[in-house]
């Protein structure tokens, strides 16, 4: 079993936000608004003031940035554990839920066709910036957030007929390696290149001396579900968000 209590600092310290903050246990993120993880408050212990006190500091928090005050509640980590129930009462909205799927890392050595570099190269940022995975604001938020990632760390890409097809990237802490950002251009999907990719990065996490990964994925994203549980992943816990939308 992993504790999410465990798991998540060493998830946040690889995903870093642009900016961070503290109120007691609650440590809060924010970027520009676009990814969730570092645009929420994450409450995985006690406040440093009366629960309904902190909320509104969070609110104020972000609001004072621009942002949406958000909450990413992830399963019995959450504290305290009526914390959802406090944030309805407060007109927050939620939405569907992400899983956190760990595993060992394979044996294995990095496939010879999959480039591995320090810093994302012009095609790993051709296929992570295209319009199918979303908005421009998006992407250039999330690359900024994996530029922060602290080596070791991997930004891969697979080519075929000479342009970008598939990415991902790694980033090791002590044992555990978090995988993020794997996407395949639509062009060249169903063709076994995020397993390629995949493989290449749990190589590389073992070489830099990681036995356990990590990752997180949508709950109704089957395909993706399907790749990592082949690869020997499995659930560990559920997180959601909570939102509060900006009035007048």
């Amino acid at each position: 079993m992993i504790d999410p209590l465990a798991l998540e600092p060493v998830t946040a310290r690889a995903w870093r936000a642009a900016e961070e903050a503290e109120l007691g246990a609650w440590r809060l993120y924010a970027s520009s608004g676009q990814s969730g993880r570092i645009n929420a408050c994450w409450p995985l212990g006690a406040p440093d003031r009366p629960v309904d006190a902190a909320i509104a500091a969070v609110e104020a928090w972000y609001r004072a940035r621009g942002l949406t005050p958000k909450f990413k509640l992830a399963g019995a980590a959450a504290r305290p554990p009526d914390l959802d129930r406090r944030l309805s009462e407060r007109g927050y909205e939620t939405g569907k839920e992400t899983l956190t799927m760990v595993g060992p890392l394979a044996l294995a050595v990095v496939d010879g066709g999959v480039a591995l570099d320090d810093q994302p190269s012009d095609g790993f940022r051709r296929v992570f910036a295209d319009p199918d995975f979303g908005v421009a604001a998006d992407a250039e938020e999330r690359l900024a957030a994996l530029r922060r990632i602290v080596p070791p760390r991997a930004f891969a890409r697979l080519d075929e007929g000479g342009q970008a097809a598939a990415i991902g990237v790694c980033a090791v802490e002590d044992d555990w390696a978090g995988v993020f950002a794997m996407r395949t251009a639509p062009a060249f999907r169903r063709r076994g290149f995020g397993r390629r990719i995949f493989a290449s990065l749990a190589a590389f996490a073992r070489q830099a001396g990681a036995r356990r990964g990590y990752l997180q994925v949508e709950a109704d994203n089957e395909p993706a579900v399907r790749l990592y549980w082949a690869a020997g992943f499995e659930e560990a816990y559920r997180y959601r968000y909570w939102w509060k939308p900006l009035t007048p």
